[in-house]
């Protein structure tokens, strides 16, 4: 007699937030969510499946005439594009710093939706202040600084929201087109240096 088994394999978003979101704390030994400077989760699609991806930003002061730059799952070409518009246009002198970027858990961001997410990361390291962890953050970034629409959205924060964040930030002129999904919280920006002060005035 042949016996079946349904075996459940977890989803990656769900280990990304499992193993990166939560840490003990020391006092009472229990699980607790915490926000870290210079990371950032967005939403990509994979094929048609969307996957929660965490950012991994830190910058800090070269003294080198040509600060580094390492991208490890992020396209070296367009995190130098996302650094100058981020100074440009949110007024961050990031050209002096040596920046690193990480993608969590070996993913490699190739969508330019993921462009709002990278530099609110960069963004958080540079002015040392956490993103809330139940934060996410998608939307593609223009050379002038606008935050651009981007395709599946409603499927990108459906996933958000399942795995249990509160907010994200959206791109303005698709915030009103949404519909509520649960209790996420969607906030519009129109443009970097809105994203900014959001984060500087810590209204995130």
């Amino acid at each position: 007699m042949i016996k079946y088994a349904v075996i459940v394999i977890p989803s990656f978003s769900t280990r990304l937030v499992e193993t990166t979101r939560v840490e003990t704390s020391a006092g009472t030994g229990d699980t607790v969510a915490v926000g870290a400077a210079g990371s950032c989760v967005t939403c990509v699609m994979e094929g048609a499946r969307p996957v929660l991806a965490e950012v991994q930003a830190l910058v800090a002061p070269s003294n080198a005439n040509y600060p580094r730059r390492t991208c490890n799952g992020l396209d070296s070409n367009r995190a130098a594009m996302l650094l100058a518009v981020l100074e440009k246009r949110g007024g961050l002198k990031v050209s002096q710093c040596d920046a690193y970027f990480n993608i969590i858990g070996g993913l490699t961001l190739d969508e330019p939706a993921s462009d709002l997410a990278v530099l609110t990361a960069v963004a958080s390291s540079y002015l040392d202040k956490p993103i809330p962890t139940k934060l996410a953050a998608m939307g593609e970034v223009g050379l002038s600084g606008e935050i651009r629409s981007i395709n599946h959205i409603e499927q990108r924060l459906a996933e958000v929201q399942r795995l249990g964040f509160t907010r994200c930030i959206v791109p303005a002129q698709q915030a009103d087109k949404l519909r509520i999904l649960g209790k996420l919280q969607l906030i519009p920006a129109k443009n970097v240096g809105q994203a900014l002060r959001l984060l500087a005035h810590d209204e995130l």
